[in-house]
């Protein structure tokens, strides 16, 4: 009988791990992969638009010889937090249920990465499972082709290939630039009028520069309604136009797995977002709390570990009342 199971061991489900061990609670981590997965899923060479200061927990320093940490810096920073704290993860284990016991206290049960059943019993349950499992789909025809891709990792294998990224944001303006760079030929389909105006504002000239010179094309106010095996059809308010293409890069968000939070009898607000109280974390079920991004509405995920990092705080000090 374990007193707090979390769920997820990215940068939020840590640091709520590392309040209650302050606590004197001593806290188990179930991740269905590995530590800190939604980072290691990051572009290859990708920089945090946070500076080190607002990434840390643990009171432990986050120390970059850059202004902005990279993707391997905060891999090698959240690992060794959890290791100096001693924290107790169970690795590839997924949790598939959490059901309510009749004396108050909850089940968890699912499997090991072999398939084989597992189960475990606690008084508090903390949900920090992020969402990078879950990205926002089109709902397109070819939507599901070997050609299409939500993640981007690093521009090399489309070297000298049309590229139609699908998106607007921060994550897909830098991965047209670094598309642009290797010789990939892009080019961006994005619903909005104009840029976006979360556009990071030392990239934004670049893109601009890019884009006047041909370099990079955009298509704003525009959709992608179709991807085929050589190209895609993007309809925008002048019609519908059909370009050559090799690969879609639909970089398009995600969202938390709401049918995981509703099945543990979490329910949902009218926007789509699971009801819980701000002030506390705790959600509609007595004894189950939410950390880090699966708490978002519309922040970004970089954003979000900003202040998801402090939600172990508030849950600590209401299960502590």
């Amino acid at each position: 009988m374990e007193s707090v199971i979390i769920i997820g061991a990215g940068p939020c489900g840590l640091a709520a791990a590392i309040e209650l061990q302050q606590a004197g609670l001593n806290p188990l981590i179930i991740e269905k992969r590995n530590i800190a997965y939604s980072i290691s899923q990051y572009p290859t060479y990708m920089h945090f638009f946070s500076t080190p200061d607002r990434l840390e927990i643990g009171d432990i320093p986050f120390t970059t010889a850059n202004e902005k940490p990279s993707r391997l810096e905060a891999l090698h920073y959240y690992r060794t937090a959890a290791q100096r704290h001693g924290i107790r993860i169970r690795p590839y284990e997924t949790i598939t249920s959490v059901s309510k016991r009749p004396d108050g206290s909850f089940t968890l049960e699912g499997q090991d990465r072999f398939g084989e059943p597992l189960a475990y019993h606690c008084s508090n349950v903390i949900i920090a499972t992020g969402y990078f499992d879950h990205p926002n789909l089109l709902g397109i025809p070819g939507e599901t082709s070997d050609k299409v891709s939500h993640f981007f990792r690093e521009a090399h294998p489309y070297i000298g290939m049309e590229v139609a990224i699908i998106g607007g944001s921060n994550s897909a303006i830098d991965a047209a630039l670094e598309l642009e760079r290797v010789g990939a030929r892009v080019t961006i389909v994005y619903r909005g009028p104009d840029y976006s105006r979360s556009i990071k504002p030392w990239v934004r000239p670049s893109l601009e520069n890019k884009v006047d010179k041909g370099f990079i094309g955009i298509r704003f106010s525009s959709r992608v309604i179709e991807i085929r095996p050589r190209s895609v059809r993007i309809e925008s308010p002048d019609g519908t136009e059909e370009i050559k293409n090799d690969f879609v890069l639909a970089l398009t968000g995600f969202h938390p797995d709401r049918g995981f939070l509703t099945a543990s009898g979490v329910t949902m607000e009218a926007e789509g977002y699971p009801t819980f109280n701000e002030e506390t974390m705790e959600t509609n079920v007595p004894g189950i709390y939410l950390a880090g991004v699966v708490a978002s509405r519309h922040e970004a995920n970089e954003i979000f570990i900003e202040s998801g990092r402090f939600h172990g705080r508030k849950i600590v000090a209401h299960m502590t009342s």
